[in-house]
């Protein structure tokens, strides 16, 4: 069994962080319901980290009191 989420559909946004450059880009898809897909601009072919919506939130928010 698994529970690899459907990404063919998954609309990519690059993070608000990133510097514009063509290098520094993170993508994240926010339309997978209960989960934040994350990937490398660079390589939007590549691996794709597929986080909880909870555990996501957990981070950000983490990442923000810092």
């Amino acid at each position: 069994m698994t529970n690899t989420p459907e990404l063919t559909t998954a609309v990519w946004r690059k993070s608000s962080y990133s510097d514009g450059g063509a290098n520094n880009c993170l993508e994240v898809a926010d339309n997978c319901p209960g989960t934040v897909p994350v990937r490398d601009s660079k390589q939007p072919q590549g691996p794709i980290l597929v986080f909880g919506a909870t555990s996501w939130t957990s981070f950000l928010a983490d990442v923000r009191s810092r």
